[in-house]
C-alpha cells in the first residue's frame, strides 16, 4: 500500500521531467506554427505611406510574397532590416510590411531613416491582423505562396543563414 501511495506521485514526477528536458531542447525560433499549410487571415488595411489607399490579401492572389510584421519601437527589427533591404534590391521576391501596433508617423518616419524595403506598408495599429497570424512578437516573416497559404513562418529577426538556407530556396520552389 505504501508502495503505491509513492509510485503515482514519482510517475508524474518522471512524466513533467520529460517534458521539461523535451521543452528545453527546443529551439524557441522552430514554434510550429497552426498557419502552416493553411490560407492566410484574410485582410484589407490602410497603406502607410498612402492612407487613402488599402492592400488585402487578395491583391497578392497569383504572387509569391512574404509578410514581415515590424514596428518603429522593435530593437530586434533594426537587426534584420539591413537584410530586408538587401533581399528588396535583390528582387527576387516582394516583401510587403505590416507596422505592428506603431504609431504611423513614428513607423513612416523609421523608414525614411533605415530605409524602406517594403513593395508596400500597412497599418496594424491595434495588432488585429497580427493576432491572426498568431504573431507572439515582432519581427516575425511569414512566406506565402500564390494561392494565399502559408508555407513558412520565421520567428524573430531574418538571419542570412533563414533566408539561404530555408527562406529562398522555398521561393524559388514555389514560384515555378
Amino acid at each position: 500500500m505504501k508502495s503505491l501511495r509513492w509510485s503515482l506521485p514519482l510517475a508524474i514526477f518522471v512524466i513533467l521531467v520529460a517534458f521539461l528536458w523535451v521543452g528545453l531542447s527546443r529551439d524557441p525560433r522552430e514554434v510550429p506554427s497552426p498557419l502552416l499549410g493553411k490560407p492566410a487571415p484574410a485582410f484589407a488595411l490602410a497603406k502607410l505611406h498612402v492612407p487613402s489607399e488599402t492592400l488585402a490579401t487578395a491583391d497578392l492572389k497569383g504572387t509569391v510574397w512574404l509578410l514581415n510584421v515590424w514596428a518603429s519601437w522593435c530593437v530586434s527589427c533594426r537587426v534584420e532590416h539591413p537584410l530586408l533591404v538587401e533581399l528588396a534590391k535583390a528582387n527576387i521576391v516582394p516583401v510587403y510590411g505590416l507596422d505592428y501596433k506603431d504609431e504611423p508617423d513614428a513607423g513612416r518616419a523609421w523608414l525614411a531613416q533605415h530605409g524602406d524595403p517594403y513593395t508596400a506598408s500597412i497599418v496594424d495599429r491595434d495588432g488585429r491582423v497580427g493576432i491572426d497570424y498568431g504573431v507572439y512578437g515582432v519581427p516575425e516573416t511569414f512566406l506565402i505562396d500564390k494561392a494565399g497559404v502559408v508555407r513558412y513562418k520565421q520567428i524573430g529577426p531574418l538571419t542570412p543563414e533563414a533566408l539561404k538556407q530555408k527562406i529562398l530556396p522555398l521561393v524559388r520552389e514555389l514560384q515555378k
